[in-house]
């Protein structure tokens, strides 16, 4: 039966698919990799599917360490967040015109002791993530801190109290206000980024971080929820978007305003996956990619690719960054 007119005809299942390229975009992925756990790499792609590291595999800086997080400032240049460890007590940030030569912009010290309805925190900062507001003009900062230490009777205690915190700043030097709690409810989550969800809302995209049961299916899986303000409320999340044993989600848009592309490890290092839908609320599906058998593959990244955080550059950019970080 012939397609209605003006809808766009889909390929059949399975069939060949051609990526669209937008001639003046591409995409950038900094990251980790499991051998350099913590140390910045960079990988490009031109349909955002399939991915190439530059410098060689090598690292692109000295000076950063963290799980790389970047957004884009109010005054076009990008910011890099990270922090050297976890009990590193300092949220360290860098800034870049070019995303090829990064320079200290300052730091942050949370008071982790402030929090309401986070007793006890433990001194410990995971994974900061930034987001840059443009509406209001003002940085999201995120990261999650646990209130429980982990047993060798109950190791997953430590992880099942984790919550995600946030401040707000304009600058990314002065944080007016005390760090809070950017979910209302009791749930472990890990890993949260914040994406505008096109419909005048947002949506809060983390990683589920309870441990799988069968009173906790959703455990260890990427999850969404979308509120009307970018701190919420927040609803409870909605069902998974990842198998279990995901986490560090990271999204981007396919060429042309096209699906949402959502990516995600299967940790330590073992792999990304790769889900995908026309908008954040769904529907979700997952795309079969990294298989070894490459009529399968509808994306590919380099092995051993690890946590980090994809965003839309230009073709100008990718070149400069490709002319920078040679492979040779």
């Amino acid at each position: 039966m012939p397609a209605p007119r003006g809808t766009a005809r889909e390929n059949p299942p399975g069939g060949p698919v051609t990526p669209r390229i937008d001639p003046d975009g591409a995409y950038l992925f900094a990251h980790m990799t499991k051998a350099r756990y913590g140390v910045l790499h960079y990988s490009v792609s031109r349909d955002g599917l399939h991915w190439r590291q530059v410098n060689g595999g090598r690292p692109v800086s000295s000076d950063y360490h963290g799980h790389a997080s970047i957004a884009r400032g109010g005054d076009g240049r990008y910011y890099l967040v990270g922090n050297r460890s976890d009990d590193d007590p300092l949220i360290r940030f860098w800034v870049s015109d070019d995303l090829i030569r990064w320079t200290p912009h300052g730091t942050y010290r949370p008071d982790l002791k402030a929090v309401a309805g986070h007793p006890h925190p433990l001194p410990r900062i995971g994974a900061p993530k930034l987001f840059f507001d443009a509406p209001s003009g003002r940085f999201l900062l995120s990261w999650h801190t646990p209130n429980l230490d982990g047993s060798r009777e109950d190791p997953e205690r430590y992880w099942g109290s984790q919550r995600t915190l946030y401040v707000l700043s304009r600058d990314l030097k002065n944080f007016p206000d005390r760090p809070r709690r950017l979910f209302e409810w009791d749930m472990a989550t890990i890993d949260t980024i914040v994406q505008p969800n096109g419909q005048g809302g947002y949506c809060a995209i983390i990683k589920d971080e309870r441990y799988p049961s069968t009173n906790w299916p959703t455990g260890k899986t990427i999850r969404i929820s979308c509120a009307k303000r970018l701190l919420g409320p927040y609803p409870p999340p909605g069902p998974p978007v990842s198998p279990n044993f995901r986490e560090a989600p990271t999204i981007i848009r396919a060429p042309g305003k096209g699906d949402w592309l959502l990516y995600y490890e299967q940790y330590a290092g073992t792999g990304y996956g790769l889900s995908t839908a026309p908008r954040l609320t769904g529907p979700w599906y997952q795309v079969s990619g990294n298989t070894g058998v490459p009529e399968w593959d509808r994306y590919a990244l380099p092995a051993g690719l690890r946590h980090g955080s994809m965003i839309a550059i230009s073709k100008a950019q990718h070149d400069a960054i490709v002319a920078a970080f040679p492979d040779g």
